[in-house]
This record gives C-alpha cells, structure tokens and sequence, in this order.
C-alpha cells in the first residue's frame, strides 16, 4: 500500500515538473512572438542625457564607458539639450565619445538647445538629428569677468593685493585689464577657438576653411545647421531611435536603456545646482572662460547628472 502511495506521488510530481516545463517554454515562446516582449528580448540601446550646463564630464563619460563595455548595449544615444559649459569637461566628453564610435555606434539628438560646448560633444559622433527648430552651433570661445571696482569704491572697500609676478591678479574684479592682459586673453581664447574648430573639422569631416567661415559664435536653427554639414537627419527622436538601428544593424524592436543615477547623487545635484545656477546668474562659469552660448543659461550638467 505504501509503495503504491509512493508511485502515485512520484507520478504527480513528474507531471508537475513536465507542466512546469512547458508552461514555461510557451511563455518564452509567447514572447518571442509578442511585441510586448521587447524590453526582454530585443537588442537594447543605452540613452545618455546630457542637460543644461556643462561643468563636468565625470558622469557622462562613465555612462558612456559602462554602455560601451556592455555587449547588451548595441549602440548610444546622447539626448542633448544644453547651451555649452565648461571647455575641459566639453573635451573630456568628446574625447570619450571618440573612443566610444570605434566600437559601438554613437547618436546625438539635439533637443532645444545643443550650442557651443552642447555641439562640441555631438561633432564626435557618428551621426547628429536635430528639429528643424533646434538651436545649434555657436561655435565659439566667450570669457567674461565681474567689475566691480565703481561698487566697492562706494561701499568704502579696498583691496590689498601682494603678487608673485606681474599677472597674477589678472582678472581681479577690483581693477580693469590692461591692454597687455587684454592681448594675453585674446591670445588663450583664440587658441581655445583654434581648438574648437579643428575638433569638429575631425568630428565632422568638413573642410576646414568652412568651419572657419561660420565659427564667429553666431547660432543656426536645425535646418540651417542641416545645409552647413553641422547636422546629418532632421527628426525627432523616435527618428533618432530608428537611425541609430539602422546604424547598429538591430531589426525589430530596441529596447531603451537609460543612464541612471542614485539618489545620494540626486540629493547631491540638487544642492550643486542651486551654488551653480547663482554662480551661472552671474556670469562668471568655470573661471570666465568657456564653449557656452549666452543667450540660454539651465541646471548645470555636474559629474552627477
């Protein structure tokens, strides 16, 4: 009696087992012929944002190197919407971006605003969509400095200045430049320009003496920016999704996987974003000097956005 109880028992958990088995292998096959199934079965392609201003490069060159060492990442999107920075961080991104599109397929998509440092990065990629509405280019080097010297003449305040050489006040808002700084200056923002333009000749494979042409800071819409060479596709970016498919050899369906950040690192944005948007409202970004476009000021992109 006891053995027959065993033989049933073992009888109705192979059955358990074997339903188990198929049921499992129609839910797979379900979704393999479901479009539903996309996020679980289709190739996926990392999303990056790159928002307001640019003050670092840290986070979004990590995006980009973990997106680039992952082999269920096919290929990139950077979703830009900013009006430029910080020239050091702009570079370091760029730079990143360059070793990226050797091995995986790199997009940009221009939102609103992808000028000056906002264009800088996207020159590296492979290809660059914009709305015919965007506002791009900008290209260009500005560098500003605070007077403040009528103000503290009336609030009664001097400065006392003791320095190692000649020019290391330069820039100090209690006095005017001298025409010699002023050259000096000039001389550093030209090669910061110099800098900028070979960047996109290389990024862009356009000739020189074009990008020469256009790189006086002035900005284009998307259209225009599309005649000049500076823009590939106009689109949105349900477009951009499709090219970077095209790009990366996926059919079907693309699953879209975005860059994240932690909330210590949220917490920490926020904090940096109200110091900044203030040091931002008064003009004066990484030390005066930067690829930004002055007609937008945001949030900056910090080294946790």
């Amino acid at each position: 009696m006891a053995s027959k109880r065993r033989s049933i028992l073992s009888a109705l958990i192979i059955v358990m087992v074997v339903a188990f088995v198929l049921g499992s292998a129609m839910v797979i096959i379900m979704r393999f012929l479901s479009p539903a199934s996309a996020p679980f079965f289709s190739e996926k392609i990392g999303v990056i944002p790159v928002e307001g201003t640019i003050t670092s490069s840290q986070t979004i060159t990590s995006h980009l190197i973990k997106f680039r060492k992952d082999p269920d990442i096919k290929a990139i999107i950077l979703k830009i919407n900013s009006s430029g920075g910080g020239i050091a961080p702009s570079q370091e991104i760029y730079r990143e971006i360059e070793r990226t599109v050797p091995v995986k397929k790199v997009v940009v998509f221009m939102g609103s605003v992808a000028a000056s440092g906002g264009y800088y990065i996207a020159a590296a990629a492979d290809k660059i969509v914009a709305s015919p509405g965007t506002i791009t280019g900008s290209i260009g080097v500005i560098m500003e400095f605070l007077r403040l010297e009528d103000l503290l003449n009336k609030l009664g305040v001097d400065l006392e200045v003791v320095k190692s050489g000649e020019f290391k006040d330069m820039g100090s808002p209690d006095r005017k430049l001298t025409e010699k700084e002023r050259e000096m200056l000039k001389d550093m923002v030209m090669d910061m320009q110099n800098q900028f333009v070979e960047a996109i000749v290389r990024g862009r494979r356009l000739p020189l003496e074009q990008v020469q042409q256009i790189a006086d800071g002035r900005v284009f819409s998307g259209a225009r920016a599309k005649e000049l060479g500076l823009v590939d596709v106009l689109g949105n970016f349900e477009d951009a999704v499709e090219l970077t498919k095209d790009l990366a050899g996926i059919k079907g369906e693309a699953s879209l996987v975005y860059a994240k950040k932690s909330r210590l690192e949220a917490l920490d944005l926020l904090i940096k974003t109200g110091v900044r948007s203030i040091a931002g409202a008064l003009h004066h970004p990484e030390g005066g000097i930067a690829y930004r476009w002055a007609g937008v000021s945001g949030p900056p992109v910090t080294e946790n956005n």
